[in-house]
Order: structure tokens, then sequence, then C-alpha cells
């Protein structure tokens, strides 16, 4: 009678577990299809897009971009000299050197010639630590800032860079990011064109490993040549560029990554700026905002924009990446947790009844029902629960339909953006597709189950310490970076 009834418990579970899956995948192919559908409709404006007009016109909404630095040394000059070289009528770089122990800010001083000012940092958005000076580019005073403070955390440098930040637009990125040259352009357009309902939009961020940069710049797009990466590009293609633009499509946008994000910043400045009781400040922002505006009754939007490109670096290691994923699993469970009046509540529209429900779902809860397969298929099939022919149509959903999805995404990214322009490159992307499956998955589950129990036995929660190796960067001397002018 007992034996009878652990079958039926171990046969029950398989198939909620299939189920499942055949929903996870079935929902990523409906927010894949919302973005080809929207990648056809950008490609149909793009001609008539304007940029050209945006870039000339003194309306424009000037831009404070803000890079929070902790032990960048390896990348930051060829990040920094990307912004300062942007295609844009006005705006200027915020460099928070977050009390970095190597050379971030040697270098920094060495190529823009640094010179010190006095300034003093308001407190129109609260944080903690010490501003020990603050540091102007001697040739363009007004476009580059440093500031250096002792370590806060990534979130308290965003608010000391807030704080300083002269403009009506406030750009986050990350201190390992390289933007194509009229990304702040695209992004930035939405607010142009809608200015009194968007408060927040999203950028594309790409994978640079193995890419050639020249003067700051991207100039040849390649697959990276190790294997960890390769998968990661594809796992960048399906979360940026497919899954966020599916959702921005859907009006549920709820993650903006703080690789390349820009906000209204009197909504920010209103809210509190960037919470630091979180990992994840910079999908918790956005969710906040969101918060915010819909007790506020406020018509407004948040979208993801494909056309921008933040280009970053990816760890090369498995002890890297697994602090990464950790890191970001952690930040889901956080921020899920900090709003979790939210989940459910009709008030919040889309957000509160579909956006954040998805996320406990099929983002929280993915690594615990995927680990949990692991254990109760073989139980099954060894307590005879379940049988050979179950079995295989397991893993055909689970693992065969993921794939799917996968190369699905490769191939609209092919047809509507065309980044890797060689045939190699998109077959080494299918091969990290197939590999993805093997031992990658299972890894990467174990590390996301880490970072969310972290989150719920409330253990100190760090920016941490990520190793770069730094970009693949060819110094171009021949001529000198130019600051807002058309290249």
């Amino acid at each position: 009678m007992t034996h009878e009834l652990v079958r039926e418990i171990l046969r029950g579970a398989d198939v909620l577990i299939f189920a499942y899956f055949v929903a996870l995948n079935s929902s990523y192919l409906v927010l894949i299809a919302m973005a080809g559908l929207e990648f056809g409709r950008h490609l149909r404006r793009a001609p008539f897009a304007g940029a050209d007009d945006m870039f000339r016109s003194p309306l424009t909404l000037p831009v404070s971009v803000i890079v929070p630095a902790y032990n960048e040394g390896p990348g930051i000059v060829a990040a920094v000299t990307a912004m300062t070289a942007l295609r844009y009528p006005r705006y200027e770089v915020v460099v928070v050197d977050d009390g970095s122990s190597d050379e971030t800010f040697a270098l920094l001083r060495a190529e823009f010639d640094l010179v010190e000012v006095p300034r003093v940092v308001p407190g129109e958005v609260p944080y903690h630590s010490e501003v020990l000076s603050v540091h102007v580019a001697r040739a363009h005073p007004e476009t580059l800032t440093v500031v250096r403070k002792t370590n806060g955390g990534k979130a308290d440098a965003l608010n000391v860079g807030i704080n300083l930040a002269r403009h009506p637009l406030i750009c986050m990125v990350d201190a390992d990011s390289v933007l194509d040259p009229d990304a702040l352009l695209s992004v930035a357009k939405p607010f142009g064109d809608d200015p009194l309902r968007v408060a927040a939009c999203g950028g594309v961020v790409r994978i640079a490993n193995g890419c050639k940069v020249i003067g700051g710049r991207v100039v040849d797009v390649r697959m990276p040549r190790q294997w960890l990466l390769r998968i990661q590009v594809v796992e960048y293609l399906r979360a940026f560029l497919m899954g966020r633009t599916g959702w921005s499509r859907l009006g549920g946008l709820v993650v903006i990554s703080g690789a390349f994000g820009l906000f209204r910043r009197d909504l920010v400045v209103e809210i509190g700026g960037m919470a630091t009781d979180t990992i994840g400040e910079d999908a918790e922002l956005v969710v906040r905002l969101h918060h915010h505006l819909r007790r506020r009754r406020q018509d407004y939007r948040v979208i993801f924009v494909a056309e921008p490109v933040s280009w970053s670096e990816a760890p090369s290691s498995l002890a890297v990446l697994g602090r990464q994923r950790r890191r970001w699993h952690r930040g889901i469970a956080e921020i899920l947790r900090k709003h979790r009046g939210m989940i459910g509540n009709p008030r919040y529209g889309r957000i509160g009844l579909l956006a954040l429900p998805y996320y406990v779902v099929f983002e929280l809860l993915a690594p615990f029902i995927e680990l949990a397969a692991l254990v109760l298929l073989p139980l099954g099939l060894w307590a005879g629960a379940v049988d050979v022919g179950f079995m295989w149509r397991f893993v055909l959903v689970a693992y065969g339909y993921g794939l799917l999805v996968s190369l699905v995404s490769l191939f609209i990214e092919e047809v509507s953006f065309h980044r890797y322009p060689r045939w190699s490159d998109l077959l080494r992307g299918v091969v990290a597709a197939i590999l993805e499956n093997f031992g990658y998955r299972q890894i990467l589950a174990v590390w996301q189950v880490r970072g969310a129990l972290g989150a719920l036995h409330g253990r100190r929660a760090e920016w941490g310490t990520m190793h770069r190796e730094g970009f693949d960067t060819v110094r171009e001397s021949a001529e000198p970076v130019g600051v807002g002018v058309d290249p």
C-alpha cells in the first residue's frame, strides 16, 4: 500500500514537472513571437526614425551617463573612451570610483588628464559613504567627471552619481561596458517621442568578449573563443533581446539591466534613488517606479529598445560566473519579497496580474523545479511510476523544446540585426545552444538556488569583486577622442 502511494506521488510529481516545462518553454516562445513582431515594426520605421534630426535638434533632452566602478582597471579606459565619444548633442559622463583598490582611478587620471575641483555633492537622494574628491577632465571639464569615494556598494555609488547629475535624463551604465556610437540617441528617442509618459527605457546588452575594440568602439563582432562564453551569448540573446522586447510589447517590462538603462531623473529622485537593501538594485528601481506611478494612477510607459547596444564583458570562468548568477537570482528573490504586495494585485494592472506572477513561477522557481526534475524523474523510473516513453517525452519537452526556443532566438536575431556577419559564428551559436543543455543548465540551477536561499536566510549581500580581463583593445592614437560630436 505504501509502495503504491509513493509510486502515485512520484507519477503525479513527474507529470506536474512535465506540464511546468511545457508552460515555461511555451511562454518563452510567446515572448519571442512578440519580440519578432516588434523587430519587424522597428525595421520598417528605422529609415524614418529621425536620428539625425534628433542629433541636431536643440530640444533633445541632455543626458547624464553614470558609471559606477569598483576594481575595473582592465576595461575602464576603453569603456569611458567609448562613452566620451558617443554621438549625442549634449551629455556628461559621471564615473563614480567606489573605493577601488586597483589602478582604476590612476588609469583614468593618466588617460583623461584629471584635475581635482571643489564640488559639493548634493543630498537629493541618500548615500552612506564618504566622497573623497571630485575630478574633471582638463580638456572637457563639462563632459567628464570622476568621483572618488569610500566603498559603499554599487547602489550607493549610483546614488552619488545621481546627486551629481546635472541633466534631466540619467543613463546608468556598467563600467565594463562599451556603448555603440548611436546607442544613446536610440535609447533616448522614446523620451523625445513621448516625453510626458516615458519614465524609463532599457537597451540591449551583448557580450564583448572576443570582439575587437578600437578607440572605445566595437569594430569587429565575433563569437568568443571559449564555449562557456558562447553559451552566455545565446543566453543574452534569449533573455535581453527576445524576452525583454516581448515584455515591452506586452506592457509588462519590470527589468532594465544596470548595464544600460535610461531614466527620468526627477522620478528617480522622487522615489529615493537606488535601494541599498537589495543586490538587484537596477530591477528593483523599475519595479518601484511601477509601484509609485500605479499608485498615483499616472499614465506612463516603461519600454525596451532593441537597437541600442551596450557591449559588456561576460565572466570567463565558472567561479566568477557562479558569483554573478547567485547575485542575479538573489536579486530576483529580494525584489519579489520586497514588493510582494503587488503580486496578484489588480491595482497594479498587468504588472501585478501578469509580469510579477510570471517572475515568481517561471523565474524564481524555475531552478528549483529543474533540480527537482533531475531527482524525481530517475526515482520515478526506478520505482516504476513512469516508463521510458514518458522519460523521452520529458527530455524532449524540457530540453528539446528549450533548444528550439534558443534556435528561434538566433534565427530572429540574424534576420533582424545581423550582428554576427560570419556563418562560422552562427554555427558556433547553434552548437552552444545544444551544449547549454549538457551540464551548464544544471550547474546554473544550483547557483540560482543558492542565491535564492541566500536571500531567504537574510545573509548580507555584497557587490563583490568580478575579475576582469579587459577588452581586445587596439589603441588608435592618430585621432583624439571626440565629445558629443558627429563622427
